[in-house]
């Protein structure tokens, strides 16, 4: 069937986890994704994540359907053998430190010469301009920049540590923006022939998710943290309490089970169900007793029989065999010429048209090159000998 971005063709130079899931989503729409990497492979090879076979798992989980190609840009043959290929390209993404690329004779003026309608996405930590744009970042340093690491840990306390978020979300919700970014500008393109450069960054990215609590902090003119910690001061312990709600991270037998209770009709059938006529103190801690003394299945199947939002709490690998995600087909199979077969997440979004798909693994280094060289670049076998000899490029042997 056909894809959203079949005939699209991206040249992708990045590396880790940022730019890695943005370009991977392109792929997973359907889009020809072209990583290039230097002869020595790419530092997101390396982690985070350990190693398996000679590459982080992380690796493996971010750049599904992408072809690989290996060229050391560094080398005059290798730099032109790239610009022939922004020639053939549509997109170019990118997340090096602002300035590498254009030392490297690649930044968005150099590459708009050669190809004036590409679509240039510049992905880094704290964008193209502004007092920080020249300095490193990973996602935890977006997290605490943009007040997510504070919030995360205990604000209501004095002393209360803050914690970066699990999963590096500081890098994979900028990635989702900066894929979200291209295909605006790709719909412009169609509309107009006219390609334009992009500038995605972390800290700007996570700023805006959090804007529910700067916004708060706009209007009411302190940290909500400081209004909930002198509620916890001036509250009467010894003064009963008024109605509450089933809320938060409960104990079970085997482990956790999330509810999240501000549901009304919940709630209510609740109450009927336990012959109260208010959810106080006493009967929240005699149903924490009760769910107690169930499997985290069993908690899951008694609460979400009366409305309310629930979730067993799993590692990520229980997610694999949760009913709803197998129907789902939310894990698929992909075979690796080297890892082997092995189970990964599927893209989430589902077209009734334009399904995506995750057709292959990761890219060894240089799997692709000798393939996109002949097809895309109609480079002899000779040529890509010489150039290989020449350690201008390098080619997977299997």
């Amino acid at each position: 069937m056909q894809k959203i971005l079949d005939g699209v063709r991206v040249l992708d130079f990045t590396h880790v986890w940022f730019g890695p899931y943005c370009t991977m989503m392109l792929g997973e729409l359907g889009a020809e994704v072209i990583l290039v990497e230097p002869p020595w492979g790419n530092i997101g090879r390396l982690g985070p994540g350990e190693l398996y076979k000679g590459s982080a798992t992380s690796f493996y989980a971010l750049n599904q359907n992408k072809k690989g190609i290996s060229i050391d840009m560094k080398q005059p043959e290798g730099l032109e053998l790239i610009k022939d290929l922004v020639k053939e390209s549509d997109i170019l993404v990118q997340n090096y430190v602002p300035g590498v690329m254009e030392r490297n004779g690649l930044g968005y003026n150099d590459v708009k010469k050669i190809k004036p309608d590409i679509i240039y996405a510049a992905l880094s930590g704290f964008g193209q301009s502004g007092p920080y744009r020249e300095y490193a970042s990973y996602a935890v340093v977006a997290e605490a920049l943009s007040g997510h690491s504070y919030a995360n840990g205990n604000p209501t306390e004095p002393d209360g540590k803050p914690k970066s978020l699990a999963g590096a979300i500081g890098d994979l919700a900028p990635g989702t923006m900066a894929a979200f970014a291209i295909m605006a500008a790709l719909y412009h393109k169609k509309n107009t022939g006219e390609g334009q450069f992009i500038d995605v960054n972390q800290v700007d990215t996570m700023v805006s998710f959090n804007a529910c609590s700067t916004t708060d902090y706009a209007l009411f003119g302190e940290p909500s943290s400081e209004r909930r910690r002198k509620r916890q001061q001036d509250a009467d312990p010894d003064k009963p309490q008024g109605p509450q709600q089933i809320w938060g991270v409960i104990k079970v037998k085997d482990g956790w089970i999330q509810i999240a209770g501000s549901r009304p009709k919940a709630t209510e059938e609740l109450k009927k169900y336990l012959g109260v006529e208010e959810l106080d103190t006493k009967a929240i801690d005699g149903l924490k007793a009760k769910l107690a003394e169930m499997t985290r299945k069993e908690a899951f199947d008694f609460m979400v029989k009366f409305g309310f939002p629930v979730a067993p709490i799993y590692q990520a690998h229980e997610a694999i065999t949760d009913p709803h995600i197998i129907a789902r087909n939310m894990f698929v199979e992909v075979d690796h010429p080297i890892a082997g077969k092995y189970k990964t997440p599927n893209n989430p979004i589902v077209f009734s048209a334009t399904p995506v798909e995750v057709k292959t693994a990761a890219p060894v280094l240089g799997q692709h090159t000798e393939e996109v060289l002949k097809t895309i670049l109609k480079k002899t076998p000779e040529q890509i000998s010489e150039l290989e000899n020449k350690s201008v490029i390098v080619c997977w042997k299997p």
